[in-house]
């Protein structure tokens, strides 16, 4: 009996000294499916799908549900897929590639001999693989265990396409054409003859003598091996094509924009298939009886070569979630996919989803509502206003929407709008502002039926954010000038930046009299006098590149860009990691709160949440700073761009910027720095438009990454 008691006394005591969140964490709820996939391949009865941000992740039953498979698998920009026995690669840009011998239960890095890690292809001839990157061209004929060059001509310009045709091995290049080889790599001779000069070949395919090259000029036919080339494009309404595939007679075209085409004449004349897809296709594959596309919107199967597509997502959580809306027990999420082309500039995709049940199941809610860039969302009663982008500025494709019934349906809400980029929303009473790209802050006080432009003091159009204390109405500026305060509903900005040691502003909070601004690369700054004087608030914060704030009572979330989330107690005097459940690196866009939980939007992984009762127990932590690249933003851009990065050790660090060519245009930095968060501003006003390469190198590692200049 007394043993007995000693062991109750024992269970209480440790149930009473046990924190009561100990176990808590952040959980990715189901969804929104789809998102950028990039490319796809079979093997056995699996399917795998590669994400530009999410890893790898397997269907067992034809797609008719997903998992992720990323265990081992360190860089989740899966480029291409390759096959030999059981054996499945996953090439990587910036991991280079991985070997699953397991259908992806587990992966392991196979780079011995790389010198590149951007692995843009991935192909399988017999027994050997070839990969290939902007050091040339790699093969390795014992899986992966090591890698030697074949080919040196072209070191400097991204080798992008590979093909195995009539006794030869041909491989496409940014900007160079092909290039092919009847030695295996040996000797090279450059046969483009016919190609339109300077042309990017994004996918190369052969059916018996006949060599075919997708471009972003369109599609061009070899019948010489390649000697001379000529267009074919007859009913190809999309001039850039970018993957290309076999299957029996049929040769497919994933196009830029517009779906899938088929050709039962080597090229002769082209049709569309299946017009429920019309989306940019980067990567088509066949196995069996199936045609799979890989697209900006998720995976897409034919059973009957393209006469028919079905959308097979379901557990696909990809999505890129821009903007987040609570309103009672709804919640709305909107996306935004960008994936920029190599010749076209990339496109942009999206919509609004609506959740019931806190996350358990996302229903698109799109009808009226253009494919586009869902930059934010506000909610004034039963109206739901969204503000969204198509990559240009015509007001049927960009501007404001309007639904008045949760999403069921929408309309255009432009009347007045000058500029239709809108990235922020703010409501002031019955006042709806809404902040544009370019076109500065615009008033509707009458649920988006007419606007008119409130700009009177702004010396930066570029708005990125807005919020509302008291009656102050706060514009944050895309580098440059603000944040600029409002007394009088916008009718008059003045510039409020005392303090401020970074003035791209992103994110705005309010406790109490606390204003906090969160800026894109200098964290979070506190004012307590309504802006006249900023204070850095940052003690505990492993990066500063930010995009997201949120306040529940007295505690603060800040979304850091490849930092998962971090809390504050104490008005940001310190900071602590919370991101128990949840990657360190996830890149966090936005944050919004419901009365019981913490949603978080990501790049690439969908929508999370966590309860908001766990969060004022999070202990204090500090994450490890770790050596990366961050993508530039804004990409595109024009003229300028800021480039961060973290360094995890003091050391001399070289960043430099390459043009297409592989010619070093401007180095950036060269110097010895600190280690932790730094960035740069990139000045492109002289050059023309095009894919630049940045490259960040230390003693010990190395990083690359592409940003679009678009004039």
């Amino acid at each position: 009996m007394r043993k007995n008691l000693l062991l109750v006394v024992s269970i209480l005591s440790l149930m009473c000294i046990t924190p009561p969140h100990a176990n808590a964490q952040w959980v990715q709820t189901n969804g929104p499916y789809g998102g950028a996939v990039l490319c796809s391949v079979a093997s056995g009865t699996e399917l795998f799908a590669g994400t530009d941000g999410s890893g790898v992740f397997v269907s067992t039953n034809n797609g008719t549900s997903w998992t992720a498979a990323n265990t081992g698998l360190t860089n989740p920009h899966v480029r291409a897929f390759a096959v030999i026995d059981t054996n499945v690669f996953a090439g990587t840009y910036g991991g280079g590639v991985f070997i699953s011998t397991n259908n992806g239960a587990s992966w392991s890095e196979v780079n011995n001999g790389l010198t590149n890690r951007n692995a843009m292809f991935l192909t399988v001839s017999g027994t050997t693989l070839f990969t290939g990157s902007r050091d040339g061209v790699f093969v390795s004929n014992n899986n992966g265990t090591s890698w030697s060059q074949i080919n040196t001509s072209v070191a400097g310009h991204t080798v992008s396409a590979f093909v195995a045709s009539s006794g030869y091995i041909y491989i496409g290049t940014e900007y160079l054409g092909v290039f092919r080889s009847g030695d295996y790599g040996t000797s090279w001779d450059q046969v483009s003859s016919g190609l339109l000069s300077a042309s990017t070949v994004t996918s190369l395919a052969g059916i018996g003598t006949n060599l075919f090259a997708g471009t972003g000029s369109g599609l061009y036919l070899s019948s010489n091996l390649g000697s001379s080339w000529k267009k074919v494009n007859s009913g190809l309404e999309q001039s850039t094509v970018y993957s290309l595939a076999v299957n029996g007679t049929y040769l497919f075209a994933g196009t830029f924009e517009g779906g899938v085409y088929r050709s039962s004449d080597n090229g002769g004349s082209w049709h569309p298939t299946d017009t429920s897809l019309i989306s940019t296709v980067y990567g088509l594959s066949t196995s069996s009886t199936r045609l799979v596309a890989s697209t900006l919107e998720g995976v897409f199967l034919s059973s009957n070569n393209g006469e028919n597509w079905t959308a097979v997502n379901t557990g696909l959580t990809t999505s890129a979630v821009r903007t987040i809306a609570v309103s009672g027990s709804n919640v709305f999420a909107g996306t935004g996919h960008y994936f920029g082309g190599r010749q076209s500039g990339g496109a942009f995709r999206g919509g609004v989803f609506l959740s019931t049940n806190n996350g358990a199941s996302w229903t698109p809610v799109n009808n009226g509502l253009p494919n586009a860039y869902v930059y934010a969302l506000a909610v004034i009663g039963k109206n739901l206003f969204a503000g969204i982008y198509n990559g240009d500025f015509r007001s049927d494709h960009s501007g404001v929407y309007l639904s008045t019934n949760n999403g069921a349906s929408w309309s255009a809400a432009n009347t007045g709008l000058t500029n239709t980029w809108i990235r922020a929303f703010a409501v002031s009473g019955s006042n709806l502002f809404a902040g544009s790209w370019g076109g500065g802050v615009s008033l509707s006080t009458d649920n988006g039926t007419s606007w008119s432009s409130v700009n009177t003091g702004l010396t930066n159009y570029g708005i990125y954010a807005l919020g509302v204390s008291g009656s102050n109405l706060f514009a944050g500026s895309f580098w440059g000038g603000g944040p600029f305060r409002s007394t009088n509903s916008g009718t008059s900005w003045t510039a409020v930046n005392n303090g401020l040691t970074n003035d791209d502003i992103r994110a705005f909070a309010v406790i109490g009299s606390n204003l906090f601004a969160g800026s894109g690369f200098g964290g979070v700054f506190l004012s307590t006098d309504n802006g006249t004087n900023w204070t850095s608030v940052n003690r505990g914060l492993a990066d500063t590149t930010l995009l997201a704030l949120a306040v529940s009572g007295n505690n603060l979330f800040c979304g850091i860009y490849g930092g998962g989330v971090f809390l504050s107690t104490n008005y940001g005097t310190s900071w602590s990691a919370a991101n128990n459940g949840m990657a360190s690196n996830t890149y966090v866009v936005c944050l919004e709160v419901s009365s019981t939980y913490l949603f978080a939007g990501t790049e690439g992984a969908g929508v999370w949440k966590r309860p908001l009762s766990e969060m004022s127990s999070v202990s204090s932590s500090v994450l490890p700073v770790t050596f990366k690249l961050n993508q530039n933003y804004p990409n595109p851009f024009n003229p300028s761009t800021e480039i961060s990065f973290v360094l995890n050790a003091r050391g001399v660090a070289t960043l430099e910027v390459f043009d297409m060519l592989g010619r070093r245009i401007q180095t950036l930095v060269n110097e010895a720095m600190d280690a932790g968060p730094h960035s740069v501003k990139f000045d492109a006003g002289n050059l023309a438009s095009g894919i630049y390469t940045v490259s960040l190198s230390t003693s010990g590692s190395h990083r690359e990454m592409k940003m679009i200049l678009s004039k």
